[in-house]
């Protein structure tokens, strides 16, 4: 865990596809403020896709067909009150796409978060989402439904049997609710609205000033209760699968396809939100560069990064387990230390985590980090992009060796921090020193080897000036012993250097002389 052991001092601060639509989506260079802290709400507003007000427009429009089209509900907006992470995973498992704030009223001041003042600080907030009618609503979750709606998909031939224009009641229903300013003055497509569309993608100084895409994010969209979601693909390309004809508000969700999650900000959502404006119906591409939104720029930065770790561990040449499919990863500012605690799969600590976070110690009743970065003094895309690395080879660890290894691991780096005289990983003589010694020799070892890769122009070697040696694993790497095959070694077994040469030559006898030289090169 990549300096782990200066969570101690700074325990306080932990807390403290694709392709295009009608038209082209708009351009950003991101270099804007990200507006962040709680969202302010403004006044309550009048939904246009109610039950009720589609009705109206309805009737305003086609005032002969009253009584004879019957308007039934497509959606119902409800509201959860989670109990926790547990609440959480259940109802994702059901599909369901949860806001922290309501989606009828305006919005004074975006930010990342929204805590209803009626519920207590530290406990979960409201979390708002649209079902179809028919949702079966989990047992032990509790809800309230707010409204019956109908959404209209804006699909290009808006006119139905009846001769009924869809878009145009939509538009109407729009008016009549005083919401005409999410409609665009003018229209930029045919009938049937856009399906936003666009790229999402970031700048890497070391690999040139062409755009990268940031891949595998969830890009949404929603104007009151109508919402559509689109995965980036590895370019940075995504797509609604909905049509829309008033001007949606959009946002980031870090949370990867591949199934990680970045998030934190003392948020109760397992992931974090940028939010990206309001932008017209044919969609919103963005350009993250350095000068970008701090925020934006370092979780565009650990989600490719952890899309190319990913990517790594399975290869013709071998295997590298996967980390855990629910990997929780937070981002810490102003933390200059990492670590990868493991802690929503299990891993516990005997309090000397809780100990730690003192009064935030409630926050992991409720969410659990695996992987914390502490990135204070990483500002360029290949810093934030190597401690990343660091951490995701830590977690792979874990899935080959378990908890009850794990920790034993966390339990030596946080004590031998204190025991050494605060010495960073300990002296290397400490009761257990060889769960660190082999745990960072491979994570070292994989950052090094990963970042090379990336810029081969810029070559570092990480992790060599400690007592454990990565060299050991680089050095059998240039002769032949690879990645893969070095971490086939890392069983529960291997607990200190010796466990782990000779689980090596037991794996590899016929490169035992070449294992041996190199154990011995480096004492």
């Amino acid at each position: 865990m990549k300096r782990l052991i200066k969570l101690f001092p700074l325990a306080a601060v932990l807390l403290c596809a694709c392709g295009k639509s009608g038209t082209d989506p708009e351009t950003i260079s991101w270099d804007m403020d990200v507006p962040h802290g709680q969202i302010v709400l403004g006044e309550q507003l009048e939904d246009p896709y109610s039950i009720r007000n589609i009705t109206k427009a309805l009737l305003s429009l086609y005032p002969s067909k009253a009584g004879t089209v019957r308007v039934d509900p497509t959606h119902y907006y409800v509201r959860f009150l989670p109990a926790g992470e547990g609440d959480f995973r259940v109802l994702d498992s059901l599909g369901v796409d949860l806001l922290d704030h309501p989606m009828d009223f305006s919005i004074v001041r975006e930010g990342d978060w929204y805590h209803d003042p009626e519920i207590p600080e530290g406990e979960v907030t409201w979390q708002y989402a649209v079902v179809p009618p028919g949702f079966d609503f989990p047992e032990g979750i509790r809800y309230e439904i707010l409204d019956e709606c109908h959404v209209t998909e804006g699909s290009p031939a808006t006119r139905d049997a009846d001769g009924i224009d869809w878009e145009a009641v939509e538009r109407e229903s729009f008016r009549l609710t005083g919401n005409e300013q999410f409609w665009p003055q003018t229209r930029a497509s045919s009938s049937g609205g856009n399906r936003p569309a666009g790229r999402i993608c970031i700048i890497d100084p070391r690999m040139g000033n062409e755009p990268i895409g940031v891949a595998g994010v969830r890009v949404c969209c929603n104007v009151f209760v109508k919402f559509s979601f689109a995965f980036t693909d590895e370019q940075g390309y995504y797509r609604m699968s909905s049509a829309f004809s008033s001007n949606p508000r959009y946002r980031i969700l870090f949370r990867n396809k591949k199934g990680f999650g970045i998030g934190r900000n003392l948020l109760y959502i397992p992931a974090s939100f940028s939010t990206l404006g309001k932008h017209g119906p044919e969609g919103c591409s963005i350009t993250v560069t350095q000068k970008s939104d701090r925020a934006l720029f370092r979780r565009c930065v650990v989600n490719n990064a952890a899309w190319d770790y990913y990517k790594f561990c399975k290869s013709d040449a071998g295997n590298i387990c996967l980390p855990p499919s629910n990997l929780q990863i937070w981002t810490l500012d102003l933390l200059g230390c990492s670590s990868a605690v493991m802690l929503q799969q299990g891993a516990v600590l005997d309090g000397l985590m809780k100990s730690l976070l003192g009064e935030y110690a409630c926050l992991t009743n409720i969410f659990f980090p695996d992987i914390i970065l502490g990135l204070n003094g990483c500002e360029d895309y290949d810093s934030i992009y190597a401690v990343t690395l660091h951490e995701l080879a830590h977690a792979s660890h874990f899935v080959q060796v378990g908890k009850t290894w794990w920790e034993k691991l966390e339990k030596y780096v946080l004590k031998s921090f204190v025991t050494s005289g605060f010495v960073t990983y300990g002296t290397g003589t400490e009761e257990d020193h060889g769960y660190c010694e082999v745990a960072e020799m491979w994570a070292y070892y994989l950052q090094s080897y990963m970042y090379n890769e990336r810029y081969p122009g810029f070559r570092s070697y990480f992790g060599t000036s400690y007592w454990f040696y990565p060299q050991i694993f680089t050095w059998l790497d240039e002769r032949g012993m690879n990645c893969y095959k070095l971490f086939g070694a890392l069983m529960p077994a291997v607990t200190d250097r010796a466990s782990l040469q000779g689980q090596l030559i037991s794996l590899y006898p016929e490169a035992a002389s070449v294992i041996r030289l190199a154990f011995n090169r480096y004492k």
